[in-house]
């Protein structure tokens, strides 16, 4: 049986040889990356599962962002499962596990760019994102919705942004300056 628990520091570099397993080099040109890239997924809901020799067998993550002015919600995505363990029910129970931690931790809503014949079974649906777009190109019948809380996305309308804890990245001249350090 495969544990999903909360991402650790281990996952990070596994995860990222999971994502380009699964999705393709071209996976950080899609419009989701730019809502992504630069910031830190939200408090407590990133989520790895474990195969029985402990490699990631799947991840998920879900990020804070805006539906619009005024409309916190959380950008789920991506979700991957190694080809393995795709038969086993895997990517379902790493969806109930984040729909569920977000719904706990009081969250209003997720969004999220994706076939809608898998998400439908989990409530997403295209129904509230019709007024909402997103930075690049990206396929609108494939922007979904799921409401946490009724009422949450009525009214949503205008560009989805990001709103999470940035990461923090030294700039040039700090880098230049801490590399002069250790030389002296």
């Amino acid at each position: 049986m495969t544990e999903i628990v909360l991402e650790s520091v281990e996952d990070v570099a596994p995860r990222e040889a999971l994502l380009d397993l699964c999705l393709g080099e071209g996976r950080t040109a899609k419009s989701s990356e730019r809502l992504r890239e630069g910031r830190l997924p939200a408090d407590g809901l990133a989520f790895a599962a474990h195969g029985p020799d402990g490699r990631l067998a799947a991840t998920v993550r879900l990020w804070n962002v805006t539906a619009g002015p005024g409309k916190p919600a959380l950008l789920l995505g991506p979700l991957a499962v190694h080809p393995w363990f795709r038969a086993h029910g895997l990517g379902g129970a790493m969806m109930r596990a984040s729909i569920a931690t977000a719904q706990a931790q009081g969250h209003g809503a997720i969004l999220l760019v994706g076939d809608a014949p898998y998400y439908e079974r989990f409530g997403f649906s295209a129904e509230k994102t019709g007024e909402l777009w997103m930075p690049g190109a990206y396929d609108r019948n494939r922007l979904l919705a799921l409401e946490l809380k009724a009422g949450a996305l009525d009214g949503a309308r205008g560009l989805i942004s990001p709103t999470g804890t940035r990461i923090a990245v030294p700039s040039l001249a700090e880098l230049v300056a801490g590399e002069l350090r250790r030389s002296a």
